[in-house]
Protein backbone atom coordinates (compact mmCIF):
# COMPACT_ATOMS: atom_id res chain seq x y z
CA UNK A 1 0.00 0.00 0.00
CA UNK A 2 1.25 3.32 -0.76
CA UNK A 3 1.90 6.51 1.56
CA UNK A 4 -0.82 7.91 -0.11
CA UNK A 5 -3.38 5.18 -0.04
CA UNK A 6 -2.61 4.84 3.88
CA UNK A 7 -3.24 8.70 4.34
CA UNK A 8 -6.86 8.18 2.09
CA UNK A 9 -7.18 5.09 4.89
CA UNK A 10 -6.23 7.30 8.21
CA UNK A 11 -8.48 9.75 7.20
CA UNK A 12 -11.27 7.63 5.70
CA UNK A 13 -11.27 6.28 9.50
CA UNK A 14 -11.30 9.97 10.52
CA UNK A 15 -15.07 10.95 9.14
CA UNK A 16 -16.46 8.42 11.42
CA UNK A 17 -14.19 9.38 14.59
CA UNK A 18 -15.14 7.45 18.05
CA UNK A 19 -16.30 11.54 19.54
CA UNK A 20 -19.85 12.20 17.50
CA UNK A 21 -21.30 15.25 18.31
CA UNK A 22 -24.78 14.56 19.47
CA UNK A 23 -26.94 17.84 20.59
CA UNK A 24 -23.95 20.15 19.85
CA UNK A 25 -24.90 23.38 21.24
CA UNK A 26 -23.25 26.73 19.75
CA UNK A 27 -19.95 28.43 20.03
CA UNK A 28 -17.15 26.05 21.44
CA UNK A 29 -13.92 26.27 20.85
CA UNK A 30 -12.43 23.91 18.46
CA UNK A 31 -9.00 23.74 17.34
CA UNK A 32 -7.20 20.49 15.34
CA UNK A 33 -3.81 19.65 14.90
CA UNK A 34 -2.00 16.65 13.17
CA UNK A 35 0.09 14.98 15.88
CA UNK A 36 0.99 11.15 16.84
CA UNK A 37 0.24 10.31 13.34
CA UNK A 38 -3.87 11.65 13.59
CA UNK A 39 -5.72 14.39 14.03
CA UNK A 40 -6.04 16.03 17.19
CA UNK A 41 -9.33 17.49 18.03
CA UNK A 42 -9.15 20.02 21.65
CA UNK A 43 -12.67 21.49 22.14
CA UNK A 44 -13.43 24.00 25.26
CA UNK A 45 -17.03 24.21 25.94
CA UNK A 46 -16.72 26.84 28.75
CA UNK A 47 -19.02 30.19 28.30
CA UNK A 48 -16.22 32.60 26.71
CA UNK A 49 -14.48 29.61 25.25
CA UNK A 50 -12.00 32.44 23.82
CA UNK A 51 -10.10 33.04 26.81
CA UNK A 52 -8.54 29.30 26.53
CA UNK A 53 -7.26 29.86 23.06
CA UNK A 54 -3.66 30.29 24.82
CA UNK A 55 -3.72 27.02 26.96
CA UNK A 56 -5.45 25.09 24.05
CA UNK A 57 -2.24 25.75 21.81
CA UNK A 58 -0.08 24.57 25.23
CA UNK A 59 -2.10 22.11 25.49
CA UNK A 60 -1.15 20.82 21.76
CA UNK A 61 2.45 21.79 22.56
CA UNK A 62 2.45 19.28 25.22
CA UNK A 63 1.21 16.35 23.37
CA UNK A 64 3.96 17.25 20.36
CA UNK A 65 6.60 17.33 23.36
CA UNK A 66 5.38 13.71 24.30
CA UNK A 67 5.48 12.30 21.08
CA UNK A 68 9.00 13.69 20.99
CA UNK A 69 9.60 12.29 23.96
CA UNK A 70 8.24 8.79 23.07
CA UNK A 71 7.70 7.95 19.56
CA UNK A 72 9.83 4.74 18.32
CA UNK A 73 9.80 6.57 14.91
CA UNK A 74 11.76 9.34 16.14
CA UNK A 75 15.82 8.76 16.13
CA UNK A 76 16.31 11.43 18.48
CA UNK A 77 13.51 10.13 21.16
CA UNK A 78 14.04 8.70 24.47
CA UNK A 79 12.05 5.74 23.36
CA UNK A 80 14.51 5.29 20.56
CA UNK A 81 17.82 6.04 23.01
CA UNK A 82 16.47 3.31 25.27
CA UNK A 83 15.53 0.94 22.43
CA UNK A 84 19.07 1.16 20.96
CA UNK A 85 20.83 0.52 24.52
CA UNK A 86 21.45 -2.61 26.24
CA UNK A 87 20.48 -2.79 30.26
CA UNK A 88 20.26 -1.23 32.25
CA UNK A 89 19.36 1.85 31.01
CA UNK A 90 18.52 4.93 32.70
CA UNK A 91 15.09 6.40 31.88
CA UNK A 92 13.30 9.60 32.77
CA UNK A 93 10.65 9.64 35.40
CA UNK A 94 8.00 10.91 33.05
CA UNK A 95 8.93 8.18 30.60
CA UNK A 96 9.09 5.60 33.58
CA UNK A 97 6.06 6.93 34.39
CA UNK A 98 4.03 5.61 30.94
CA UNK A 99 6.04 2.37 31.35
CA UNK A 100 4.90 1.64 34.77
CA UNK A 101 1.47 1.98 33.04
CA UNK A 102 2.39 -0.34 30.07
CA UNK A 103 4.05 -2.88 32.71
CA UNK A 104 1.34 -3.12 34.49
CA UNK A 105 -1.28 -3.87 32.24
CA UNK A 106 1.27 -6.51 30.77
CA UNK A 107 1.37 -8.74 33.53
CA UNK A 108 -2.27 -8.26 34.16
CA UNK A 109 -3.56 -9.38 30.59
CA UNK A 110 -0.38 -12.39 30.77
CA UNK A 111 1.30 -10.34 28.09
CA UNK A 112 -1.44 -9.71 26.17
CA UNK A 113 -0.34 -5.97 26.02
CA UNK A 114 3.57 -5.55 25.19
CA UNK A 115 5.43 -2.64 25.17
CA UNK A 116 8.35 -4.74 24.11
CA UNK A 117 6.62 -5.01 20.43
CA UNK A 118 8.86 -3.05 18.25
CA UNK A 119 10.54 -5.20 16.05
CA UNK A 120 7.13 -6.91 15.31
CA UNK A 121 5.32 -3.74 14.80
CA UNK A 122 8.16 -1.99 12.16
CA UNK A 123 8.30 -5.76 10.74
CA UNK A 124 4.66 -5.13 9.38
CA UNK A 125 5.20 -1.83 8.26
CA UNK A 126 1.99 -0.17 9.79
CA UNK A 127 3.82 2.99 10.85
CA UNK A 128 5.86 3.73 7.62
CA UNK A 129 3.37 3.60 5.19
CA UNK A 130 4.37 0.86 3.68
CA UNK A 131 2.58 -2.19 5.40
CA UNK A 132 3.57 -6.64 4.36
CA UNK A 133 2.81 -9.51 5.40
CA UNK A 134 6.43 -10.76 6.80
CA UNK A 135 7.72 -14.27 6.37
CA UNK A 136 6.67 -17.28 9.35
CA UNK A 137 10.61 -16.84 9.76
CA UNK A 138 10.80 -13.36 10.15
CA UNK A 139 7.77 -13.23 12.59
CA UNK A 140 9.68 -15.78 14.94
CA UNK A 141 12.88 -14.36 14.59
CA UNK A 142 10.99 -11.00 15.59
CA UNK A 143 8.88 -12.54 18.60
CA UNK A 144 12.33 -14.23 20.50
CA UNK A 145 13.05 -12.61 24.19
CA UNK A 146 9.78 -10.49 24.24
CA UNK A 147 7.64 -11.80 26.58
CA UNK A 148 5.95 -10.62 29.75
CA UNK A 149 9.08 -11.12 31.83
CA UNK A 150 11.39 -9.25 29.38
CA UNK A 151 11.35 -5.48 30.57
CA UNK A 152 11.32 -4.77 34.40
CA UNK A 153 11.82 -1.20 35.90
CA UNK A 154 13.54 -0.83 39.27
CA UNK A 155 14.67 2.50 40.50
CA UNK A 156 14.65 4.56 37.39
CA UNK A 157 16.16 1.75 34.81
CA UNK A 158 14.87 -0.59 32.57
CA UNK A 159 15.75 -3.96 32.29
CA UNK A 160 15.50 -6.19 28.98
CA UNK A 161 16.23 -9.85 29.22
CA UNK A 162 17.51 -9.29 25.13
CA UNK A 163 19.00 -6.12 24.46
CA UNK A 164 17.92 -6.27 21.12
CA UNK A 165 14.01 -5.65 22.65
CA UNK A 166 12.69 -2.37 20.65
CA UNK A 167 10.62 -0.75 22.85
CA UNK A 168 7.31 0.66 21.58
CA UNK A 169 4.62 2.47 23.69
CA UNK A 170 2.35 3.65 21.17
CA UNK A 171 -0.17 1.83 22.81
CA UNK A 172 -0.23 3.75 25.94
CA UNK A 173 2.07 7.26 24.95
CA UNK A 174 -1.08 8.72 23.14
CA UNK A 175 -3.21 8.51 25.77
CA UNK A 176 -0.81 9.87 28.13
CA UNK A 177 -0.14 12.91 25.98
CA UNK A 178 -4.39 13.12 26.27
CA UNK A 179 -3.95 12.99 29.57
CA UNK A 180 -1.05 16.18 30.20
CA UNK A 181 -3.43 17.71 27.57
CA UNK A 182 -6.35 17.61 30.00
CA UNK A 183 -4.30 18.40 33.06
CA UNK A 184 -2.85 21.41 31.37
CA UNK A 185 -6.22 22.67 30.29
CA UNK A 186 -8.07 22.33 33.79
CA UNK A 187 -4.76 23.99 35.32
CA UNK A 188 -5.43 26.67 32.95
CA UNK A 189 -9.16 27.12 34.21
CA UNK A 190 -10.87 25.25 32.23
CA UNK A 191 -13.74 22.89 33.00
CA UNK A 192 -15.66 21.78 30.39
CA UNK A 193 -13.55 20.41 27.60
CA UNK A 194 -12.31 16.98 25.08
CA UNK A 195 -9.11 15.92 24.21
CA UNK A 196 -9.88 13.80 21.16
CA UNK A 197 -6.69 12.19 18.73
CA UNK A 198 -8.19 9.93 16.40
CA UNK A 199 -10.77 8.10 18.45
CA UNK A 200 -8.79 8.12 22.04
CA UNK A 201 -10.57 10.72 23.86
CA UNK A 202 -10.59 12.23 27.70
CA UNK A 203 -13.39 14.68 28.81
CA UNK A 204 -12.93 17.21 31.29
CA UNK A 205 -16.24 18.07 33.55
CA UNK A 206 -19.46 17.68 31.64
CA UNK A 207 -21.46 19.79 29.22
CA UNK A 208 -23.52 22.54 30.79
CA UNK A 209 -24.37 19.95 33.98
CA UNK A 210 -25.13 17.09 31.57
CA UNK A 211 -22.52 14.27 30.43
CA UNK A 212 -20.95 14.15 27.55
CA UNK A 213 -22.65 11.70 24.26
CA UNK A 214 -20.18 9.62 22.90
CA UNK A 215 -20.90 7.34 20.20
CA UNK A 216 -19.20 4.09 19.61
CA UNK A 217 -18.92 3.14 15.42
CA UNK A 218 -20.19 0.17 14.53
CA UNK A 219 -17.16 -2.11 13.38
CA UNK A 220 -18.92 -3.42 10.43
CA UNK A 221 -22.08 -0.71 9.34
CA UNK A 222 -20.43 2.42 7.89
CA UNK A 223 -21.86 5.04 9.48
CA UNK A 224 -23.57 3.53 12.07
CA UNK A 225 -24.06 4.07 15.85
CA UNK A 226 -23.23 0.59 17.56
CA UNK A 227 -23.98 2.36 21.17
CA UNK A 228 -23.76 6.03 22.86
CA UNK A 229 -22.23 6.52 26.08
CA UNK A 230 -23.03 9.16 28.30
CA UNK A 231 -20.13 10.12 30.49
CA UNK A 232 -18.36 13.25 32.83
CA UNK A 233 -14.73 13.49 33.31
CA UNK A 234 -13.71 10.36 32.03
CA UNK A 235 -11.73 9.10 29.23
CA UNK A 236 -13.16 6.42 26.76
CA UNK A 237 -11.00 4.77 23.93
CA UNK A 238 -11.81 2.47 21.36
CA UNK A 239 -9.04 0.18 19.41
CA UNK A 240 -10.76 -1.58 16.12
CA UNK A 241 -9.84 -3.61 13.06
CA UNK A 242 -11.09 -1.54 10.78
CA UNK A 243 -8.97 1.82 12.20
CA UNK A 244 -5.59 1.00 10.11
CA UNK A 245 -5.43 -2.29 7.94
CA UNK A 246 -4.27 -3.31 4.29
CA UNK A 247 -5.18 -6.86 1.97
CA UNK A 248 -3.13 -8.93 0.60
CA UNK A 249 -3.89 -11.92 -1.78
CA UNK A 250 -7.43 -11.69 -0.81
CA UNK A 251 -6.83 -11.54 2.98
CA UNK A 252 -7.31 -8.22 5.51
CA UNK A 253 -4.64 -7.31 7.72
CA UNK A 254 -5.15 -4.88 10.38
CA UNK A 255 -2.71 -3.63 12.76
CA UNK A 256 -3.41 -4.64 16.59
CA UNK A 257 -0.29 -7.45 16.46
CA UNK A 258 -1.52 -10.82 19.01
CA UNK A 259 2.37 -10.64 20.64
CA UNK A 260 1.78 -14.47 21.20
CA UNK A 261 1.48 -15.10 17.10
CA UNK A 262 2.82 -12.14 15.82
CA UNK A 263 0.18 -11.76 13.39
CA UNK A 264 -2.72 -9.48 14.12
CA UNK A 265 -5.26 -10.67 16.69
CA UNK A 266 -8.50 -12.20 15.29
CA UNK A 267 -10.93 -12.49 18.64
CA UNK A 268 -12.53 -9.24 18.33
CA UNK A 269 -13.75 -6.76 15.72
CA UNK A 270 -13.94 -3.19 18.40
CA UNK A 271 -13.49 -2.87 22.42
CA UNK A 272 -14.06 0.21 24.03
CA UNK A 273 -12.88 0.86 27.22
CA UNK A 274 -13.88 3.98 30.12
CA UNK A 275 -11.13 4.73 32.52
CA UNK A 276 -10.27 7.75 34.76
CA UNK A 277 -7.36 7.65 32.51
CA UNK A 278 -6.79 7.92 28.87
CA UNK A 279 -3.14 6.30 29.17
CA UNK A 280 -5.01 3.15 31.02
CA UNK A 281 -7.69 2.52 28.89
CA UNK A 282 -5.28 3.32 25.84
CA UNK A 283 -3.60 0.05 27.25
CA UNK A 284 -6.84 -2.17 28.20
CA UNK A 285 -8.64 -1.48 24.57
CA UNK A 286 -5.47 -3.52 22.66
CA UNK A 287 -5.07 -5.82 25.67
CA UNK A 288 -8.81 -6.72 25.64
CA UNK A 289 -8.94 -6.43 22.06
CA UNK A 290 -5.89 -9.20 21.89
CA UNK A 291 -7.59 -11.89 24.80
CA UNK A 292 -10.98 -11.86 23.26
CA UNK A 293 -14.46 -11.53 24.36
CA UNK A 294 -13.99 -13.89 27.16
CA UNK A 295 -10.33 -13.39 29.00
CA UNK A 296 -10.82 -9.83 27.03
CA UNK A 297 -14.09 -9.26 29.68
CA UNK A 298 -12.59 -10.56 32.96
CA UNK A 299 -9.40 -8.53 32.86
CA UNK A 300 -11.55 -5.08 32.07
CA UNK A 301 -14.11 -6.69 35.49
CA UNK A 302 -10.76 -6.98 37.71
CA UNK A 303 -9.72 -3.91 36.42
CA UNK A 304 -10.39 -1.09 39.52
CA UNK A 305 -12.55 1.78 37.57
CA UNK A 306 -12.70 0.45 34.44
CA UNK A 307 -16.24 -0.43 32.41
CA UNK A 308 -15.98 -1.72 28.85
CA UNK A 309 -17.44 -3.09 25.85
CA UNK A 310 -16.10 -5.61 23.68
CA UNK A 311 -17.29 -6.59 20.07
CA UNK A 312 -16.51 -10.48 19.40
CA UNK A 313 -14.93 -11.45 15.68
CA UNK A 314 -18.33 -12.94 15.29
CA UNK A 315 -20.59 -10.00 16.04
CA UNK A 316 -21.17 -11.12 19.90
CA UNK A 317 -21.51 -7.78 21.81
CA UNK A 318 -20.26 -8.14 26.09
CA UNK A 319 -19.84 -6.00 28.37
CA UNK A 320 -18.59 -5.03 31.91
CA UNK A 321 -21.81 -5.13 34.65
CA UNK A 322 -20.97 -1.50 35.52
CA UNK A 323 -21.49 -0.62 31.88
CA UNK A 324 -25.26 -0.76 31.44
CA UNK A 325 -25.70 2.36 33.95
CA UNK A 326 -24.45 4.84 30.84
CA UNK A 327 -25.25 2.98 27.55
CA UNK A 328 -27.86 3.79 25.12
CA UNK A 329 -28.89 0.75 22.42
CA UNK A 330 -29.74 2.21 19.25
Amino acid sequence: MSRLATTILLFGFLLFILFWRLDEPSGPLSRTRMLMGTVVEIRVDDPEPERFRDAVTAAFDEMARIERLMSLHLAKSEVSRISRAGEPVEVSAETATVLRTALKVSVASDGAFNPGLGRLIRLWGFTDGEPRVPSKMEIEEALVGIGPESLTLEDGKLFKSDRSITIDLGGVAKGYAIDRAVEMLSAAGVKHASVNAGGDLRLLGDRDGTPWRIGIQHPRKKDAVLATLSVADRAVVTSGDYERFFEQAGRRYHHILDPYTGYPAERCQEVTVVADSAALADALATAAFVLGPEKGLELLQKTEKVEGLIVAADGQVVFTSGLQEIVQWP
